[in-house]
């Protein structure tokens, strides 16, 4: 029915993050990132769903670098997803 696999798209290079999709007692679905604590989602249809992971993922890896204290040698990075 459907891939196991979000997959996520770092500077033009996949990268596949397996995520554990149930059926929700109340209809839709629901999933689960286990590789990333509390990534959780929601959606009324399989579609739906799929866009929501990916926005999850997204919010659940993004970090507020205004409030983060660097090194003076740290360089900062930012990734596409």
């Amino acid at each position: 029915m459907f891939s196991n696999f979000a997959k996520i798209n770092i500077n033009n290079i996949p990268m596949n993050i397996k995520v554990v999709i149930h059926e929700a007692e109340e209809g839709g679905f629901w999933a689960e990132v286990p590789s990333i604590p509390g990534c959780a989602t929601q959606g009324d249809n399989f579609e739906e769903l799929l866009e929501n992971l990916y926005e999850a993922v997204e919010g659940c890896l993004s970090i507020d670098i205004d409030n983060y204290i660097s090194e003076p040698n740290d360089k900062i990075l930012e990734l596409r997803v």
